[in-house]
């Protein structure tokens, strides 16, 4: 039976329906998939020491990672080669060993616009506000702004790297289309927007909590998530409560997963089944 081995590294990785999704789908294909957390919070390392954990993945005979917060960006330098949606986002998702060489990849921006055109492509396409600028930021907004949003706002707690992802996508789709913001204008900012997306681990069992306060939703305010795990985040479950139309992270974790899979196997992903295992899993606490 063909096999492969693979796994994840991030910080705070052990509710991840990751390992779930890819077996699960591996056995619908007839091979065998191994799918291992290596979460740097357990191993009690820095998330600078991703450069160490590829290479040690590399020669224990892993086919391929998936790599997730905070390591997106910090494991580039790392790297033999970015395809170019890696390269054009400056940030990976997902690491392929392949004939001695270390590729990245990033598969975080088709898996939102997969989600998006699956669960909110009737909404309005106006001003955006973004909160958070890191690796799946980066991929979200480059998403949004493929999609059609006539303007993306960066706001994270970083704001000079707020500041270097709205260049580079002013640079790739033209004045205007992306501005950061001081986390201190998000009142303003978001009372003008017809769209919030959530893009930080905050609402992750390991980060509890809400990026904004709840009295910024408004009803008719359109509200996306990245995180999964939950499904239904306190943001998410605040902005229903009061209205919003929402889009929670499952649909991005599915799509994602389903690419980074066909890059690991090169087997045609069943996106269908993939989705019903997401929430069958999801009903099962963290």
């Amino acid at each position: 039976m063909t096999s492969y081995l693979t796994g994840l590294i991030g910080s705070g990785i052990g509710p991840s329906l990751s390992p779930a999704l890819h077996e699960r789908e591996a056995d619908r294909h007839g091979v065998r998939l191994i799918y291992r957390t290596l979460d740097i919070d357990v191993l009690g390392v820095a998330p600078e020491a991703v450069g160490e954990l590829v290479h040690a993945a590399r020669r224990l005979g892993f086919d391929g990672l998936n790599i997730t917060h905070p390591c997106k960006q910090l494991v580039i330098e790392h790297l033999d080669e970015l395809a170019p949606e890696a390269a054009e986002l400056g940030a990976v998702n997902t690491v392929v060993f392949r004939d001695g060489r270390a590729v990245g990849h990033n598969t975080d921006a088709t898996g939102f616009a997969q989600s998006f055109a699956r669960g909110l492509a009737d909404a309005p396409t106006g001003d955006v506000v973004q909160l958070g600028a890191g690796g799946a930021g980066a991929a979200v907004a480059h998403a949004l702004l493929n999609l059609g949003v006539d303007r993306v706002t960066l706001v994270d707690t970083d704001t000079a790297r707020a500041a270097a992802l709205a260049a580079a996508l002013t640079s790739r789709f033209g004045p205007g289309r992306a501005v950061s913001a001081a986390t201190g204008a998000v009142a303003e900012r978001v009372a003008a927007a017809e769209r919030l997306v959530h893009a930080t681990p905050t609402g992750m069992v390991a980060h509890p909590g809400l990026p904004l306060p709840v009295a910024l939703l408004r009803p008719g305010l359109w509200v996306a998530e990245v995180v999964y795990r939950p499904l239904e985040t306190e943001l998410l479950r605040e902005a229903r409560a009061i209205g919003c139309r929402t889009l929670d992270g499952g649909g991005m974790a599915v799509f994602q997963a389903a690419d980074a899979f066909r890059l690991f196997t090169g087997l045609e992903p069943h996106t269908g089944p993939m989705l019903a295992d997401l929430g069958d899993l999801a009903a099962f606490p963290a």
